[in-house]
């Protein structure tokens, strides 16, 4: 059966615990040879801009061997509106997967559903499920096994903060949500949480302890014309040296870039000894190619 990365629970806990380990594993080799993609190409499928997504699968094809090609809607029949249907019967029968990146959780759904080979989602508006397999294995390699620690996550309950709500449940830890009033995660997808999620009112509140904060861009793609609204909207909710040091004192820092210094977080943070935020972006590399390995192998 083909399986497919829409999101992090489209995997059990053991598999999901075993492609982060799998990823430091893949890190720590570097292994020139071994290169399990020879003659394999993944189709990369791009609506929004990106950075981290791109190079680290289409490195991360390169190191295994393989071929990675970048699609786009301005040089696609997807820019002449061919179903995405069509476009998943074609490319599966030419590619042994596909990675989509685009604002729309639904029709990654539709991609999968006829497509012959695994499809991963690059980013949706609902989750970003490979950034979360990269700020696993951050912590992981960092502070060691997350299960019974607190993470905080401080700031707009978006798509990467859904995938850190499924995180929590799948890997045993606590998140605390501090997010402004209209900017709150999923009421479904935090009830499904059940105690391992806790939505927390202050930021203060809910990086008090902690052992890990992370937050995000205040505006994300497609939403510059809200920017001044949510700069109003998030004061106080900036992760500065204050925030910092309410939680453990070896609490490290993540965001999964690019970062705004001055509005979600401060530059002596996100530039300082706790924070993780290189070795996270890097991490996006081993990720994808261990989820790769494991979705294709």
């Amino acid at each position: 059966m083909t399986r497919h990365f829409l999101r992090l629970t489209d995997l059990s806990p053991v598999e999901a615990r075993q492609i982060v380990l799998r990823a430091s594993a893949l890190k720590n080799l570097r292994d020139p040879s071994f290169r399990p993609f020879t003659g394999k190409t993944l189709a990369m499928i791009f609506t929004k801009s990106s950075t981290r997504t791109r190079v680290s699968f289409e490195a991360g094809m390169a190191k295994f061997g393989g071929h990675a090609l970048f699609l786009t809607t301005a040089t696609t029949q997807l820019g002449r509106d061919e179903p995405i249907s069509d476009t998943a019967r074609v490319l599966s029968r030419m590619c042994d997967a596909i990675m989509i990146r685009n604002d729309s959780q639904a029709q990654q759904q539709e991609l999968a559903a006829h497509s012959r080979v695994p499809v991963v989602n690059g980013l949706s508006e609902l989750h970003h499920p490979c950034q979360m397999l990269a700020d696993l294995q951050c912590w992981f390699e960092h502070r060691g096994d997350p299960a019974g620690k607190v993470a905080t996550w401080i700031g707009d309950g978006n798509n990467v903060c859904h995938s850190w709500i499924e995180a929590a449940s799948m890997f045993g830890f606590t998140l605390r949500i501090a997010a402004p009033k209209g900017y709150e995660p999923d009421a479904e997808l935090v009830r499904s949480g059940g105690k391992q999620v806790q939505m927390v009112s202050s930021p203060a509140d809910a990086a008090r302890g902690a052992d890990l904060l992370v937050t995000d861009t205040w505006t994300s793609m497609g939403q510059e014309a809200e920017t001044q609204r949510r700069l109003a909207a998030f004061a106080g909710f900036q992760v500065d040296e204050a925030l910092m040091a309410l939680a453990k004192p070896d609490a490290i820092f993540m965001h999964c870039l690019p970062a705004h210094r001055g509005e979600e977080v401060s530059a002596a943070i996100i530039d300082g000894p706790q924070s993780v935020v290189w070795d996270e972006a890097e991490n996006r590399l081993w990720a994808q190619m261990a989820l790769l390995e494991f979705l294709i192998a």
